[in-house]
């Protein structure tokens, strides 16, 4: 594997466990009301909001580089 199809699979995988850690919040937040909660699952949805804008900028960059 290539370093630009590995950088790849790992944002990907930071962001699914972002949105993962994000829903997982605004579920607790549902049950105990926590604010804390609350700002975790804001927080980390715009983390998973900024690494999907980080990747398509990544993969416009690097358009010619082969995955290989």
């Amino acid at each position: 594997m290539s370093l630009k199809a590995i950088h790849i699979v790992f944002i990907t995988a930071s962001t699914l466990l972002a949105l993962g850690f994000s829903a997982w919040s605004f579920w607790q937040y549902s049950f105990e009301g926590a604010r804390t909660d609350l700002f975790f699952a804001i927080g980390s949805a715009l983390v998973a909001v900024a690494l999907v804008a980080y990747e398509v900028y990544f993969l416009k960059k690097l358009k010619n580089v082969s995955y290989l």
